[in-house]
Parts: C-alpha cells; sequence; structure tokens
C-alpha cells in the first residue's frame, strides 16, 4: 500500500531546512506534526519537598535541553543566583550548545560528552569531588542512576519536569497511512487516548530499540526502524521505505 500520509508525534520542526520538509517536497507525500506527549514543570515549592536546594551543588548533570531550561526557571523560582564557578556536564554537544542560552560560554565550565550518559562517566568521574545535581524528567532511564551510583559520587536525582500525555481526542477519525514514534511515551499516549486503538493497514515507524520494544510489548507491527546502519534517521528510513512502497519496487 501507497503511503500518502504521515503523523510524526512531535512537535513541528522550527527551522526551514527541516529533512521532513524536504521528504514531502521530494515524496509527494503529506506530513503532519503532533506530540503525543509534553512536558510540564515542576513548581519550585515541590522541587524543595524533593530535599533540594540550589546552594548545595557545585555541578549539574543535564541531560537534554528540557533540563537547561528547567533548571534556569527553578534557580529563578527560587531566587537562586547561579554562581560563575557552577559546573556543566552536558550529555551531548546538543545540550551543551543550548545552554549558551543561560550562560556566556567561555565564562563558563562546560564538559561535553558523545552522546549516551554513560560516555559522561570519564569526565564526571575525573570531578568526583564535585556534589552533583540531575535535574530530570519523571521518567528517568534505568541507565542514569545505575552509571551515577557506580561511579560512587555524592550526587542527587530531581524531578525538575514531567512528561505530560496530551489530548489527542481531535484525531479519533482521522486516518493516517505512517505513524511517526521516538519514544515509549508516544505509544502510552497512542493507547491512553485510543485504548481500541487497532493497526490494521497503519505502518508504523519508530525510532530506537527502547521504542520498538514498548511498539511489540502492546502487540503491534514495526514496519519501519530507525537507526540502522543505512538509514541513521528517521527522514532516511522513511524516504527508503516510501521509495519502495510508492514506486513498487
Amino acid at each position: 500500500m501507497k503511503v500518502k500520509t504521515i503523523l510524526v508525534s512531535q512537535p513541528e520542526p522550527k527551522i526551514e531546512n527541516s529533512p521532513y520538509f524536504d521528504l514531502q517536497e521530494k515524496q509527494k507525500v503529506k506530513i503532519d506534526f503532533r506530540p503525543f506527549i509534553h512536558v510540564e514543570g515542576v513548581p519550585a515549592k515541590e522541587i524543595r519537598q524533593q530535599k533540594v536546594d540550589l546552594n548545595n551543588y557545585t555541578a549539574i548533570i543535564l541531560t537534554s535541553r528540557n533540563a537547561v531550561d528547567h533548571f534556569f526557571r527553578v534557580a529563578e523560582e527560587m531566587r537562586f543566583k547561579v554562581p560563575d564557578t557552577m559546573k556543566y556536564f552536558c550529555q551531548s554537544e546538543a545540550v551543551a550548545f543550548y545552554l549558551q542560552k543561560y550562560v556566556v560560554y567561555r565564562k563558563r565550565k562546560i564538559y561535553v560528552g558523545k552522546r549516551s550518559f554513560s560516555e559522561l562517566s570519564p569526565l564526571i568521574k575525573k570531578y568526583k569531588d564535585e556534589k552533583f545535581l540531575l535535574p530530570n524528567t519523571d521518567k528517568v532511564k534505568p541507565e542514569v542512576p545505575e552509571t551515577m551510583n557506580a561511579l560512587g559520587v555524592n550526587w542527587k536525582l530531581a524531578t525538575f519536569y514531567k512528561t505530560v500525555i496530551s489530548d489527542l481526542s481531535d484525531l479519533a477519525d482521522v486516518y493516517y497511512d505512517v505513524l511517526v514514534f521516538f519514544s515509549p511515551s508516544g505509544i502510552e499516549s497512542l493507547f491512553h487516548n485510543f485504548p481500541d486503538f487497532k493497526q490494521n493497514n497503519t505502518r508504523i515507524a519508530v525510532f530506537g530499540d527502547t521504542t520498538i520494544k514498548a511498539v511489540e510489548e502492546k502487540g503491534l507491527r514495526v514496519d519501519i526502524a530507525a537507526p540502522t546502519k543505512e538509514t541513521p534517521s528517521m527522514t532516511m528510513a522513511l524516504e527508503k521505505y516510501i521509495e519502495k512502497v510508492n514506486k513498487g519496487k
């Protein structure tokens, strides 16, 4: 069956040269964007209840842009002036680059991992005498506490923001040829909104092993998977599949 419509379970890209827009134009398909989940900040009052005093920490571990935004939001709500001596350990270059929204880069001590959380270990270990705060979501990957505990450092995990299921009731009677998912939370949202969802002819595109597992646990079929050696990005995986089914190859 040919692919004409795709729903990506994320916000629409803000950049004009997004590969999704190129894919839409090149393959003559309609791509809609809709976040199946969204992030809500935890108020400073609730963070204090987690026994978090920002004065007690000398280093912040940032795993995502959300973590950056909500750390500085909470600091402002708590009227905490982040000292120039604060060290920042960023999971990736993208997170470190985003940090520039809040701090003057050249004046700060910023340490950058490659991509996965475990790759931050050598950097954290090097500064094991610091007191680390890890502001994160309420749904933390198991490798995060496992890695930190194995390092034997002084650290605290705190929930600064929560992943919340979005209301998708307006999509009840809308059909898409392909649904694209990037996290188990997206699958959870699908079944929360549509408990009787049946896949039938809908193709499901999935990014990452944990998301694949979540799809299969719901008894659904994974038709398009990324990343692979041939298709490291979701748009590449979609394009390969569309070319195959739309041109009858």
